[in-house]
């Protein structure tokens, strides 16, 4: 699908969609777990419904699944029984989710049944960073692994301190955490190098702590696992967080492009992506925060520097806010944008140059100067949610019309998103191309 945006001004008031990180942690707990669990306001991406499948595929059993229509979004309350981990299935599906395949891989390996992880598209191409050697101090045996998905694994854990390096990614850690908490018997330490994107393992330790699971660590360089401070709840209802990472776009349109309220978003939360907050304000748009809505309004926009390592997901979208602002910004981080749903170094870099904004990459930094429009032009998603989005944003300031190739892509992370671009006064037409 093809959309096609045309440059104009936004004002509007929208709910936020689910936070998707949470959505799939909250399943994993909601698997892990002996009994039953309430989820409100789940998501309903992609993403999110190839975790759901994949609990079933574990054991897990969904009583009822109920879709609220709210905002363009459609948020689901489910309910959950489990008994843990039991195998329905011998293979996971997951996707295109990396954060599905480096989550539910520890947690399957809690089974002695084998099972392969398997997945779609561009996760197939994504390393998996870290997991033979991990596995091998688990006593979890790997087969048909070359670095990549599919592969196939046989427990049981042996649970047992042991090191990782975690400077690719920090979803294998949130893997182990989940996994180690259900099945020690005895404290447990895990010795974590290079740790990046620590607040989304934050967020990892938030929603265990909600199911009983509490896990506390020195300076995220080693985590303690005790099960005698664990407490075992007989029913658990946990409500899901408006998405920081979803939300961000729509907040980098009203700075840019007019002004927009997003509601049901939390400014405590410990979503990586809430830095959006930070930069907004260092760009110079009015930012107000009232209860459960942030409302951002455009303003004359300066350039600003900002460091994303910890939250590499914001890059695409604040590409386009320096773009906008006047002088040289700086974005540093760019090395975590390698294997995403696409290389998003170059996708940026593509993205830009079609929009005719200047840019450099030099020691880790996108810097970006600053234009008062972008060019009208065609822009390839590369099949990657987050750029098809981005570039939807950055079509509000062009000179002229900006194609989307790909565009049905939103789908994996934020799949109301036109719905609620619309509803703020965005322009678009769709076609099949």
């Amino acid at each position: 699908m093809k959309a096609i945006i045309e440059p104009g001004n936004i004002h509007g008031t929208i709910n936020c969609p689910p936070s998707k990180s949470m959505t799939q942690r909250a399943y994993a707990a909601a698997l892990l777990r002996h009994g039953r669990t309430i989820i409100k306001n789940a998501g309903s991406s992609e993403d999110e419904r190839a975790a759901l499948e994949i609990i079933q595929q574990l054991g897990a059993r969904v009583i009822s699944t109920v879709d609220v229509a709210h905002f363009g979004c459609v948020p689901h309350l489910v309910e959950i029984e489990s008994n843990g981990v039991h195998p329905i299935a011998d293979t996971i599906l997951c996707g295109e989710s990396g954060l599905s395949a480096r989550l539910f891989a520890p947690i399957a390996a809690l089974s002695k049944q084998a099972i392969k992880i398997d997945g779609t598209g561009s996760l197939l191409r994504r390393p998996m960073t870290g997991i033979e050697e991990v596995f091998a101090q688990l006593n979890v045996s790997l087969t048909g692994f070359n670095g990549y998905i599919p592969f196939t694994i046989k427990g049981p854990i042996v649970p047992t301190a042991i090191k990782m390096d975690a400077g690719d990614s920090s979803q294998l850690l949130s893997g182990l955490l989940f996994a180690l908490s259900s099945c020690a018997t005895e404290p447990v330490t895990i010795e974590v190098a290079n740790l990046n994107s620590k607040p989304y393992i934050d967020l990892t330790i938030d929603v265990l702590k909600y199911f009983g699971r509490n896990i506390t660590h020195n300076n995220y360089k080693e985590f303690y696992i005790d099960p005698a401070t664990f407490t075992n709840l007989e029913n658990v209802k946990i409500n899901i967080e408006g998405d920081w990472s979803s939300a961000a776009y729509l907040l980098v349109a009203g700075a840019i492009a007019g002004e927009v309220t997003i509601k049901n978003l939390d400014a405590a939360s410990k979503q990586a992506d809430v830095a959006i907050l930070t930069v907004l304000k260092d760009a110079g748009a009015t930012v107000a925060i009232h209860g459960d809505g942030v409302t951002v309004r455009r303003e004359a926009l300066r350039a600003f520097e900002f460091d994303a390592t910890q939250c590499p997901d914001l890059f695409p979208v604040l590409s386009i806010l320096a773009a906008c602002c006047e002088g040289e910004s700086y974005i540093a981080g760019v090395h975590r944008l390698f294997y995403k749903e696409s290389n998003r170094a170059e996708s940026i870099s593509e993205m830009l140059q079609n929009f005719d904004v200047p840019f450099s990459i030099s020691d880790d930094t996108l810097c970006i100067t600053g234009v008062k429009k972008l060019q009208g032009t065609v822009i390839d998603s590369f099949n990657d949610h987050r750029m098809a989005m981005a570039a939807t944003i950055g079509a509000l300031r062009a000179g002229g019309q900006v194609d989307i190739l790909h565009a049905q892509v939103v789908n994996k992370s934020y799949p109301g998103f036109w719905g609620d671009l619309i509803l703020c006064g965005g322009k678009c037409t769709f076609v099949e191309h």
